[in-house]
């Protein structure tokens, strides 16, 4: 799932993770795709404070991908624009959790992997994955984050709750808030690659984060 712990609005400040004050809503306008290569889901919500004023309207495309023998991919496209005033997101104390968080069910040999390349690489790859053996499986699988160099303050710090099962890609940067505002919307995207086996080769999950760096363009919502 996806929320801020920290939204602050007309001078008050709400928590969309632990829903006070501010929650998400969906609209009822929704369209489905289903085809031979993929499957889309590209729905509309709206943050409602105190679940009467509408202050944010976000809209999240999932697009599953049909499964190789390399495993299944996720696009993840989030979409967020302030309706009235500017809405300021951040993350928990601003530098702990907040955005798009991945929680898996409690893995034997669990392992949390991640990968970011040299500050002057160019282009600079980001991700990172979780993996173990899974109830009711004989042998390990996992799934890889992989952060696209578009999001606002690429790469987002990676955040892990081992005991939890727990690892993300953070947004905004530690110690800011970002300012979403009437008119102007913020666009994150991700990728989710889940794989058979233990933790992927540096070199095999590098090619999927250049892969992921040329995510759809989903069709307008209708």
């Amino acid at each position: 799932y996806w929320a801020w712990p920290e939204v602050d609005w007309s001078g008050q400040r709400g928590d969309l993770h632990a829903l006070q004050l501010v929650f998400g809503r969906p609209t009822g306008r929704c369209a489905t795709t289903n085809g031979p290569l993929f499957a889309q889901i590209d729905a509309e919500n709206v943050w409602r404070w105190q679940d009467r004023t509408e202050i944010v309207r976000e809209r999240a495309i999932i697009r599953a991908w049909r499964a190789t023998a390399q495993g299944r991919l996720l696009d993840l496209e989030f979409h967020f624009t302030a309706l009235r005033e500017p809405v300021l997101l951040a993350r928990r104390g601003t530098n702990a959790y907040g955005g798009l968080n991945i929680r898996l069910a409690a893995a034997k040999d669990q392992r949390i992997y991640k990968h970011m390349a040299l500050p002057d690489a160019k282009p600079r790859p980001g991700w990172a994955d979780l993996s173990g053996i899974f109830p009711g499986a004989a042998s390990p699988a996992g799934v890889s984050i992989l952060q696209n160099m578009a999001n606002p303050d690429y790469p987002g710090d990676w955040i892990e709750y081992p005991e939890l099962n727990w690892l993300q890609p953070t947004f905004p940067a530690a110690g800011t808030r970002f300012t979403l505002r009437p008119g102007r919307t913020l666009v994150l995207r991700f990728r989710l690659w889940i794989h058979p086996g233990a933790t992927p080769a540096i070199s095999n999950g590098t090619d999927q984060w250049q892969a992921a760096n040329s995510l759809f363009s989903p069709p307008a919502l209708t």
